[in-house]
């Protein structure tokens, strides 16, 4: 089969499907086991409302799709299916205001983005995603490996490096990252590089010290540029759920987040929290991620993601 543009987004499509299988499931299963055979009355609306919570949707969404079932429907046979396309529209409506490219500001040079996230949400695999990315458009990129915790890290980002033919600015591990974050900028500027991509070391959102340490990243690299870091990505691991609403509000606090990337969408995602995060927190949705290779790295689309949770088909 040749790899036409057509072929290639249903072969995204088949990727995301499968990634946001758990949750489509979930919320298929229990609307046909209790929808069949009944007329739409209030018990049934709050037993909808009950699956969406729990597919991690969050109240504000799951409401608002119960409301939209329930409207002119009272006493009529509703199926799974209606219910699952009303979910799908409703679902749309939430992530298209938030689905947004991230752009390259040409007039910011290097453009930085800071990578940031808690341990094992796939930051270093991300950033080596962009920098291959943004070097196939044609971008000068330059890589600064900021988890200086964790040997393996700075090797992988070394790894992506040579895959990508991106320099990688890494020192010795243990070594201190804003240090290293200020010797990137400064050695990109010399560079002339388009983009720097900072990696940053795992930490958990309610470690009070690690979060300190964030902030001194940003204001060690507001040194070298004070408009920098001109983006911020938060990395949110797929499999986490509700844990991810907390992330959101402690990176945001320390960092800035400026927008997202969602990993991690396999089998075992509970991708309806991006939902939820995106009807409390409108943060943009940058790129959502469905496995290791480049490819399987692309940029959010509201439509796709809403018809994969509802588990509808792509049109």
């Amino acid at each position: 089969m040749s790899d036409t543009p057509e072929n290639s987004k249903t072969s995204w499509w088949r990727r995301l499907s499968s990634g946001l299988k758990r949750t489509s499931s979930s919320i298929g299963t229990a609307l046909t086991e209790f929808i069949s055979k009944r007329k739409l009355d209030r018990a049934m609306l709050d037993e909808i409302e009950d699956v969406l919570l729990r597919a991690d949707l969050g109240t504000e969404v799951a409401t608002r799709i119960s409301d939209a079932v329930g409207e002119g429907r009272y006493d009529k046979m509703i199926s799974a299916g209606d219910v699952k396309e009303i979910v799908a529209a409703e679902v749309e409506k939430v992530l298209a205001p938030v689905a947004k490219p991230l752009v390259i500001d040409a007039a910011r040079k290097p453009f930085v983005v800071l990578v940031v996230g808690v341990n094992g949400s796939g930051k270093t695999t991300t950033i080596g995603k962009l920098s291959a990315r943004y070097a196939a458009e044609g971008h000068k990129v330059m890589m600064a490996a900021g988890d200086t915790f964790r040997a393996a890290a700075i090797e992988q980002l070394k790894v992506w490096g040579e895959r990508t033919g991106t320099p990688v600015v890494a020192g010795a591990q243990g070594s201190d990252s804003a240090s290293l974050a200020f010797n990137a900028l400064t050695t990109a500027k010399e560079q002339a590089r388009d983009v720097l991509l900072i990696d940053t070391a795992g930490r958990l959102q309610n470690r009070t010290e690690l979060m300190s340490e964030l902030e001194k990243v940003v204001r060690v690299i507001k040194k070298v540029d004070d408009t920098a870091p001109h983006a911020v990505l938060l990395v949110l691991d797929a499999t986490v759920g509700q844990n991810a609403l907390s992330q959101v509000e402690a990176f945001t606090k320390t960092a800035g987040v400026t927008g997202l990337v969602m990993t991690k969408l396999d089998g075992t995602a509970r991708g309806g929290i991006l939902v939820a995060i995106a009807a409390k927190h409108k943060l943009p949705v940058h790129f959502i991620g469905v496995g290791e290779g480049v490819e399987d790295l692309a940029p959010f689309t509201a439509r796709d993601f809403a018809q994969a949770i509802a588990g509808t088909e792509a049109t």
